[in-house]
C-alpha cells in the first residue's frame, strides 16, 4: 500500500511553470546559433545580389567565374575568360563578388 502511495506521487505531472524551461532555453539556443546566422546570411546574399553593376567579377554556384557584361530583371550575361565566352546565368546563381572592378 505505501509503495502504491510513493509511485502515484512521483508519477504525478509536474504542474509547475519551471517544468517548461528546459524546452524553452533548448529552442532560445537553437534560433541563436541556428536561425539567427541563417537569416543574416540569407540578407547578405539578397543585398549582394540587388548590388551588382556591370564589371563586377562573380562566382557562380556551378564555380564559374567571370566579369558582368549586362544585367537584365533576373538575368546575369557573364564573361568568362581566356577566350571571352559570354554566359547567360540566373542572378540567384551568383554566389560570391569577387572584386567589384573588372580584370
Amino acid at each position: 500500500m505505501v509503495v502504491l502511495a510513493l509511485f502515484q506521487a512521483t508519477s504525478a505531472p509536474a504542474s509547475s511553470p519551471l517544468s517548461f524551461l528546459p524546452i524553452i532555453l533548448i529552442f532560445a539556443i537553437f534560433y541563436f546559433l541556428l536561425f539567427l546566422p541563417m537569416q543574416r546570411q540569407k540578407k547578405q546574399q539578397a543585398k549582394m545580389l540587388t548590388e551588382l553593376q556591370n564589371g563586377n567579377v562573380v562566382t557562380t554556384s556551378g564555380g564559374i567565374i567571370g566579369s558582368i557584361v549586362s544585367i537584365d530583371d533576373d538575368t546575369l550575361v557573364i564573361r568568362v575568360k581566356p577566350d571571352n565566352i559570354k554566359i547567360q546565368v540566373a542572378r540567384s546563381a551568383v554566389a560570391s563578388l569577387v572584386s567589384k572592378e573588372s580584370k
